[in-house]
């Protein structure tokens, strides 16, 4: 059985969709806080998946995701390296991305230190829509790196709803994203916050991190779409499959290689 663990925290509002998501890939689910964690009552190692959901950790204090990101970075750092060493899987989705990139995890969990960030908006306000993502081509072909989140997309269409998800990296990290086809996912063609190289999400140099602003879990059957009601919902790729696409790397990759 694959096995997910959903982390929550103060502030968390998406624990409940993000569960959904993986139970209909017939995941069996624990969400977990991070207290459970921290005191040893649940351990990562039970798990094959972590999810850190959407929502406003620790009421965004500091800046977005930057507290939790802190909780992970010193108290289960060892944890979170064995874990991603054994060939596991992470995602962040919206205030979770903003946790894996403050706690280090992306672009590098190798390093384990904070190289990008997402920063206000450009429009200074929160923004709560509907944007269309396009599959970032690979732009080194020498490199192999391709994110396992997202086989099979092109181009997905998915809600946000964030006030600091514009991210930023200086011009050498970008660099190195783009060589080790590290960029994900791009808003096409509006840009909701500014983010530069219009990035909506990436992954980590094995394709097993990822972290997208966009949620996918908020778009998992026909009438959640905002067309539903004009039969559109039902024709176009939904968030389940970033899901599947994991659990059936779990169950490909390490159930059938004796990973518990």
């Amino acid at each position: 059985m694959v096995k997910v663990i959903v982390l929550r925290a103060a502030g968390t509002n998406c624990d409940r969709e993000t569960a959904d998501a993986f139970r209909r890939q017939s995941a069996e689910v624990d969400v977990v806080h991070i207290n459970e964690l921290k005191s040893k009552k649940k351990k990562l190692s039970s798990y094959h998946i972590l999810a850190i959901p959407g929502g406003f950790t620790y009421g965004d204090d500091i800046a977005s995701g930057r507290i939790l990101g802190n909780e992970l970075k010193f108290n289960l750092k060892d944890d979170l390296l064995k874990f991603v060493n054994e060939g596991k899987l992470i995602i962040g989705i919206c205030n979770g991305f903003q946790v894996l990139v403050k706690s280090g995890l992306l672009p590098d969990a190798e390093t384990f230190s904070q190289t990008t960030t997402l920063s206000l908006n450009d429009s200074n306000k929160f923004e709560d829509r509907w944007v269309h993502l396009r599959k970032c081509k690979m732009q080194n072909a020498k490199c192999k790196i391709e994110c396992i989140w997202t086989e099979g997309i092109d181009g997905i269409y998915l809600p946000i709803a964030h006030a600091e998800g514009k991210f930023i990296a200086d011009k050498e990290v970008l660099e190195e994203l783009k060589d080790n086809n590290q960029i994900v996912f791009q808003y096409d063609p509006y840009n909701p916050n500014g983010s530069l190289e219009n990035i909506a999400g990436i992954c980590d140099k094995t394709g097993r991190i990822f972290g997208l602003m966009p949620h996918p879990e908020r778009f998992l059957t026909p009438n959640h779409h905002p067309s539903s009601t004009r039969a559109k919902g039902d024709k176009t790729i939904n968030g389940n499959i970033i899901f599947k696409n994991a659990v059936s790397y779990v169950k490909s990759k390490l159930l059938k290689s004796g990973v518990s």
